[in-house]
């Protein structure tokens, strides 16, 4: 059985793929020593005396936990950490329940007022009202201090829907008539053919309102006033200031726990979920990205 031929890279090719794999390394270290400081940061224990090697990276014999236990056992850091669940999961799932018939209406050709609905989609997008008219909208629907104000006001991002828009334009036309020949509507057309072929751009779409969510401060800011409600970015910012917490949490809470391994543990703890989701979605994300972006 003959071997197959392999292409013979030249002395250019073996210094194009040199110098880009040391800048993809450039570029992990610069993204990876900020995380294992703050790691480190976060275990290091109160009082300790730590070089400045170990202020980067600190030997496992000298890791303390004290910060992390300070936290999880902490009531108000479990209640913000609980409210920022509950906004991202509502969030996510009340967005992409509105943005998709949406992006799917405007995907199709002859809708009527089609165009019209476009200019409605695009020109706040351009033109953003700014803060004040969205705070006395959310003020006048009564959501002050409910976490609904989080997410309802931007339920629908245009960027989201207009990449959701190009995506659906990216399916054969021919799927859709063949359904719509045999008489089913369009609400039919939706569910069973067109969601089962966007599993990778609702996977996308879904993790950026899932990041959104899970960072927003300035609404939580505007909105959330009731200790009980506020999300964990308001507490890592209270924390990271050293304020009064908004009561949230006890000067005397952290025991023995530094308040600089405090910091870093809530930061770290904070990115966990983004962290734990985004490797089971990153299979799709270019796929979505790129499809939903031919088209728009």
């Amino acid at each position: 059985m003959e071997k197959p031929k392999t292409v013979k890279l030249t002395s250019g090719d073996r210094a194009f793929y040199i110098g880009v794999n040391a800048f993809l390394l450039f570029i992990g270290i610069i993204i990876a020593v900020p995380i294992i400081s703050t790691i480190s940061s976060s275990l290091t224990a109160n009082g300790a005396r730590v070089s400045t090697l170990d202020k980067f990276f600190l030997m496992p014999w000298k890791w303390d936990a004290s910060a992390y236990k300070a936290l999880l056992g902490n009531n108000g850091f479990i209640m913000a950490f609980w409210n920022s669940l509950k906004i991202m999961a509502f969030g996510v799932v009340t967005s992409l329940a509105l943005t998709v018939p949406m992006a799917y209406c405007m995907s199709v050709p002859d809708l009527p007022g089609r165009k019209i609905l476009n200019y409605f989609v695009l020109i706040p997008y351009v033109f953003n009202i700014g803060v004040i008219p969205t705070y006395l909208v959310v003020t006048g629907l009564h959501l002050n201090n409910h976490l609904a104000s989080i997410f309802m006001p931007g339920a629908i991002a245009t960027y989201n829907c207009l990449i959701m828009r190009g995506f659906f334009e990216g399916i054969p036309e021919s799927l859709k008539e063949s359904a719509r020949i045999d008489g089913a509507a369009e609400w039919y057309v939706l569910i069973s053919i067109i969601l089962p072929l966007s599993k990778p751009i609702i996977m996308t779409i879904g993790l950026y309102y899932a990041v959104t969510y899970w960072n927003d401060f300035m609404h939580a800011l505007l909105y959330l006033t009731e200790a009980s409600l506020q999300p964990l970015p308001i507490l890592t910012r209270n924390i990271l200031l050293g304020s009064s917490m908004n009561e949230t949490l006890d000067v005397n809470a952290f025991g023995n726990a530094s308040v600089q391994a405090i910091k870093a543990a809530c930061v770290f703890l904070s990115a966990i979920p983004m962290m734990i989701a985004y490797p089971f979605i990153q299979k799709y994300f270019t796929k979505g990205t790129m499809l939903g972006s031919v088209k728009g």
